[in-house]
């Protein structure tokens, strides 16, 4: 069996999940995002490192957490989630970010993550998450909607620059984390 965890990331852990990050997301939209969008994110991976170190050392609640999943010592994914920020969404929590390296995506990683994320929002008494999915993004729509999380009819459009040059569509998905009675 393969050396594979999930754990709490801290804030020297901002680095490899920014690299994660960005790996991910290059992989990800190299063939939706435009060419300077996706240059100007690859530089941005120290800004990115810094949030990743915020959220995991500085969190605004105990709800929120990070997680990564390690492939032995290596840090190979991550997760981000707490309260959900939606007007209504109040008492659920949220998914931000789920990220795994394209080199260890077919490997459970992002699987553990999830379930990682599930067991402590319903330990913080959460009742049900969201999780706001690129519209075009087969991969985690597809794992979130195989663990049985379904689209709730919410839309949104960012606008990444607030120029026009990269507007992302989104679909909100959410599910129940009450046990079955």
């Amino acid at each position: 069996m393969a050396d594979v965890s999930v754990r709490p990331a801290g804030p020297a852990d901002g680095s490899a999940l920014a690299a994660v990050q960005v790996r991910a997301w290059l992989a990800s939209y190299a063939d939706s995002w435009p060419a300077a969008v996706l240059a100007d994110f690859a530089q941005s991976e120290p800004a990115f490192a810094e949030q990743w170190a915020e959220s995991a050392g500085q969190p605004p609640t105990r709800e929120h957490r990070v997680l990564v999943a390690c492939a032995g010592p290596t840090i190979v994914g991550g997760a981000a989630f707490g309260p959900a920020s939606d007007e209504d969404a109040t008492g659920a929590g949220e998914l931000f970010i789920l990220v795994v390296d394209p080199e260890f995506r077919t490997a459970g990683h992002a699987s553990r993550l999830l379930a990682a994320t599930v067991d402590h929002l319903r330990g913080d008494g959460f009742e049900a998450v969201t999780a706001w999915v690129d519209a075009a993004d087969d991969g985690l729509r597809g794992l979130l909607v195989s663990t049985g999380w379904e689209a709730d009819g919410s839309h949104r459009a960012l606008d990444f620059a607030g120029d026009g040059a990269l507007v992302v569509h989104q679909v909100r998905l959410h599910t129940d984390l009450r046990e079955p009675s």
